[in-house]
């Protein structure tokens, strides 16, 4: 499922009209109708259950992608594909529209039509004066008019919103900037206190279409219906949580006009994997295969203080199906974790009785990658006296693929905004693995600015310094030196535990040792890791009380 800015929405709609000849009409009547459909699919549910739920899943089309077992209802949820919904009789509703100037309030006036056809109440409220609607929208104004649709206009007349079951929110498209204004700011407003179910057509009223940013106010809907291509800014948080159950439909637009407009951001799911990545999700393996066949991981990682980082990453490697795996380490270290995985290999590379690392250890690491397939650091490493510089030798001196995270990251940040590129182009794959912190210092930025639009920071820094790039957090994403980028659906909330990074960071490593590519292996490793603590938050039977240990015995 591609994923649209809201200019490369603009010119996919215009390539469609005046390129396809699809009528600008049409497209509205399908939205309008669309809309309409999930209105009546929440109507049924209202009733089904006396409040807000989840869709029996029975009555879904297929789920694309989903949050996982602890989060909330209704913050950041499911986002489907299309699913027809035949218009019965809902029963006794009432339903406020609420219509802006553009063609979002266009799609909302076709909404109207068809509930009103259906048998629901409807009245339609006005943000701006009638008149001001023009083309599409001005025609189903004058539709709605004929057939007697009840109206009112905010200023003009009291809305009393106490007197709805539930409103339809198409006041702010894709083409709205910044904090409504106005009369749209008291509708919103309105809306939000109301208490009663809002179904926002295509985004939310307030929501930012590109990155995500709510602005005040914002509607929050229970029901967004995304029209054509799902939009940027309800893949990402917090625009997730605005937007509530997420479903996108079809309007005619044909989605594979995505990429020739621009699109390069894909919904991460099991068919985008197996599909466009050619990954065998299955992990099978050739029934000749022996330890030498899935490759042998070296880990660079842990000192006293964090021991527990590189042991994670060491055993969630192993658990990721790689043959081999090489725990190096401080020597002072070695004794205390002799036997704690048995399966793995110890290797002393730095000197001392500190049991910290130090810039001469980087000829031990070197050495040992030698006869390795993959080398991963950073996971519980610490900082020590020359340690940029030891990163530096890491990264011209090996010709093994390279898996950075944590306090390497932090090495890296301290060469500078350009890092990677000053220190060269490397003949394997580079993986980084940052947090929104480490990332906003590999930037020199705020973390907060980092948030305010992820994907863009996250695909332009591996576009210029020509790495693979894994922006952790809710919704993980993986972009690509290529400028192809991944946003991942897989997870849950109760992964914000100490250790769930190190575990990606040897899920990677493990996945890049048996032979994956560096975005098949960001990509897959980065869907492993949530799927598997889905699985174990089920049988913890709590997600909050999910350890990172957890993660890598569910793998």
């Amino acid at each position: 499922m591609y994923i649209v800015t809201a200019e490369q929405m603009r010119s996919i709609d215009e390539h469609t009209i005046h390129t396809l000849g699809i009528p600008a009409a049409s497209l509205m009547e399908n939205a309008g109708r669309a809309i309409a459909e999930e209105v009546i699919r929440l109507c049924r549910e209202e009733q089904a259950h006396g409040r807000a739920g989840r869709m029996d899943e029975s009555k879904r089309g297929q789920t694309r992608a989903h949050t996982g077992p602890g989060d909330w209802p209704g913050r950041g949820g499911d986002i489907t594909a299309d699913s027809a919904l035949a218009m019965e009789q809902p029963g006794d509703q009432q339903w406020y529209m609420l219509i802006g100037k553009g063609n979002n309030g266009g799609d909302g006036l076709v909404a109207a039509r068809h509930l009103v056809e259906a048998g629901l109440g409807v009245t339609l409220v006005y943000a701006d004066a009638p008149e001001a609607l023009r083309g599409e929208a001005a025609v189903q104004r004058d539709a709605a008019a004929q057939l007697g649709i009840p109206a009112l206009v905010h200023g003009r007349e009291a809305v009393d919103f106490s007197r709805c079951t539930g409103i339809v929110d198409a006041l702010l498209g894709t083409g709205s900037r910044g904090a409504p204004r106005g009369a749209y700011a008291a509708l919103i407003e309105a809306a939000n206190d109301s208490g009663k179910p809002v179904l926002s057509a295509d985004v939310p009223s307030g929501l930012n279409a590109d990155t995500g940013e709510v602005f005040e106010p914002c509607i929050q809907a229970r029901v967004t219906v995304c029209l054509a291509l799902l939009k940027r800014g309800l893949a990402q948080y917090p625009g997730a949580s605005a937007a509530g159950r997420i479903v996108v439909r079809a309007i005619g637009i044909p989605t594979r006009l995505a990429p020739e407009h621009g699109s390069s951001v894909r919904l991460l799911t099991d068919e985008v994997l197996r599909r466009a990545l050619r990954v065998d999700t299955s992990r099978l393996r050739a029934p000749d295969g022996h330890k030498g066949t899935y490759g042998h991981v070296l880990l660079a990682a842990g000192s006293l203080p964090m021991s527990g980082a590189g042991l994670l990453s060491a055993k969630a490697a192993l658990r990721a199906g790689c043959g081999l795996a090489t725990w190096a380490l401080p020597a002072a270290l070695l004794p205390h974790v002799i036997g704690t995985v048995p399966e793995l290999m110890l290797a002393a590379a730095a000197d001392g009785d500190s049991g910290e690392w130090n810039a001469a250890s980087a000829d031990a690491v070197l050495r040992l990658a030698e006869s390795r397939d993959v080398l991963a650091t950073g996971p519980g490493l610490g900082r020590f006296k020359g340690d940029t510089d030891w990163l530096r030798r890491l990264w011209q001196k090996t010709d093994r693929p390279l898996v950075i995270d944590a306090d390497a990251l932090n090495m890296l940040a301290d060469a500078g905004p350009h890092g990677p590129r000053d220190w060269g182009k490397r003949s394997a794959a580079t993986i980084l693995t940052p947090h929104p912190g480490e990332m906003g210092r590999l930037l020199g930025i705020s973390t907060p600015e980092v948030q305010r639009d992820r994907i863009e920071h996250a695909a332009r820094y591996a576009r210029e310094q020509g790495v693979t790039l894994v922006l952790k957090g809710a919704r993980t994403i993986i972009a690509t030196p290529s400028g192809e980028a991944y946003i991942n659906t897989t997870g849950h909330a109760g992964m914000a535990t100490g250790g769930a990074g190190d575990v990606l960071t040897g899920i990677i490593a493990g996945l890049l040792a048996q032979g994956l590519s560096a975005e098949q292996a960001a990509a897959f490793g980065v869907y492993l890791h949530g799927e598997a603590a889905e699985r174990a938050a089920l049988l913890r039977g709590d997600p909050s009380s999910l350890l990172a240990g957890d993660i890598i015995d569910a793998l």
